[in-house]
């Protein structure tokens, strides 16, 4: 028994490795075959077919134009004596803005009055004369002659006294044009002719103020357009008018100011806010070199964000189409049929379908035929996929991050 030993000992060590290494191959087929089930399919992205109420929309690249245009120049000659605002800034109806040197035409003011006090001396003497000679006349004391000739001198004042009077109020006028005030509100920029400095009457600029609160937005749509906007204008009134910076431009400020350390946080903030307008004009005819026509919007712009000069994204609102069927674009490929797209069943197989694409909105397509609400469309991994393939989905979600790529996909 003793010498045994060490035989039993590796049978029964033989024995557990046997039944070890048929346990292990009891369950390899088994992970594979799970491993398997879970590898199976082509992965892919997907997205589910929604039905909701969507803006019909044509979109445009617009341009910023004050409302009002002036240039400020002189009535009079004369040196610029007083500037009274700071330039950039907002300026109101009526107020002071220049004033030219006033001595001159305070002279020629007093030299009017003067003249017409002189001839209004004059004029009551004369009137006084033509009053004794008509009583003499009619006495037969003086010719006739004699009484044309006071009479006619009488007339002869009275005209000069009402020229003399017409060159008060121009000399009046003239002194008042000293006084440049702002005929509109607005936005005025730099000074162009500085104090101490001769201007000339109707041809020096010294400034151009722009109205900003209200101002219009100038665009062009394709001529295919123009019915559809005509119509959708006769029935609903007032189409709305969507304006919006670039994406661009506003990275570009906000860097500008991280730059420069400006606080413009809230003024930033309010241009990712659209402003909405009207459309107010279109115009008569079409361009015949581009194929467009121009329009315009107003906008109140009360919050200035809107700056003439400035390009920015337009979007004519004219309808709402209620209860569409809308897809991420992404989806939609083009063959040599026509549109189409893949649709996941309930099988995880893929078939292909053709679809009618309508209005793109913000990265998505409005289907008007060949989809039902809530099926699943594939997104993403098209490339891959023929009828009848077997998929592998993730669902993607639309949260975008500020550069504008999608941070949230599975």
């Amino acid at each position: 028994m003793t010498r045994r030993r060490p035989d039993y000992f590796f049978l029964i060590t033989a024995l557990f490795v046997v039944i070890a290494a048929c346990s292990g191959e009891s369950d390899t087929p088994a992970d594979k075959t799970s491993q398997g089930d879970e590898g199976t399919g082509v992965p892919v992205r997907v997205a589910r077919v929604e039905q909701k109420d969507v803006p019909v929309q044509l979109d445009a690249i617009g341009n910023v134009e004050a409302y009002s245009i002036v240039e400020v120049k002189p009535q009079v000659d004369g040196e610029l004596s007083k500037v009274y605002f700071k330039e950039g800034e907002n300026v109101s109806k009526g107020e002071l803005l220049f004033l030219i040197d006033t001595r001159p035409y305070e002279n020629d003011l007093r030299q009017a009055e003067a003249n017409m006090a002189r001839d209004t001396a004059m004029l009551k003497k004369a009137e006084q004369d033509a009053h004794r000679y008509e009583d003499l006349i009619n006495k037969g004391v003086v010719s006739a002659q004699q009484y044309d000739q006071v009479r006619a001198e009488y007339e002869s004042l009275g005209a000069t006294v009402r020229a003399d009077r017409a060159a008060v109020e121009s000399a009046k006028l003239e002194l008042e044009y000293c006084s440049i005030r702002s005929p509109i509100d607005g936005r005025i920029g730099e000074i162009l002719v500085h104090e101490g400095n001769t201007v000339e009457s109707r041809s020096t600029l010294l400034a151009v103020i722009n109205q900003t609160k209200p101002v219009n937005v100038n665009f062009s749509v394709p001529e295919q357009f123009l019915a559809l906007i005509r119509s959708y204008k006769a029935d609903a009134g007032d189409l709305k008018v969507y304006a919006s910076v670039p994406e661009g431009s506003r990275t570009a400020e906000r860097q500008d100011a991280d730059a420069g350390r400006i606080k413009q946080s809230a003024h930033l903030t309010a241009e990712n806010e659209p402003a909405v307008g009207t459309l107010s004009f279109v115009d008569n005819q079409v361009n015949e070199s581009t194929g467009t026509i121009m329009m315009k919007a107003i906008f109140q712009n009360e919050s200035e964000t809107l700056w003439p000069g400035k390009f920015i994204n337009v979007t004519i609102n004219l309808t709402t189409q209620e209860d569409a069927l809308v897809i991420p674009a992404r989806a939609v490929q083009t063959g040599q049929d026509g549109d189409y797209v893949f649709v996941v069943k309930p099988d995880s197989t893929v078939e292909s379908r053709p679809v009618v694409p309508g209005a793109r909105i913000d990265g998505e397509v409005v289907i008007t035929e060949g989809l039902e609400p809530g099926e699943l469309v594939v997104t993403e991994g098209q490339l891959r996929l023929a009828p009848g393939v077997k998929v592998r989905t993730s669902e993607s979600s639309q949260r975008i991050s500020g550069d504008g790529s999608d941070v949230s996909r599975k």
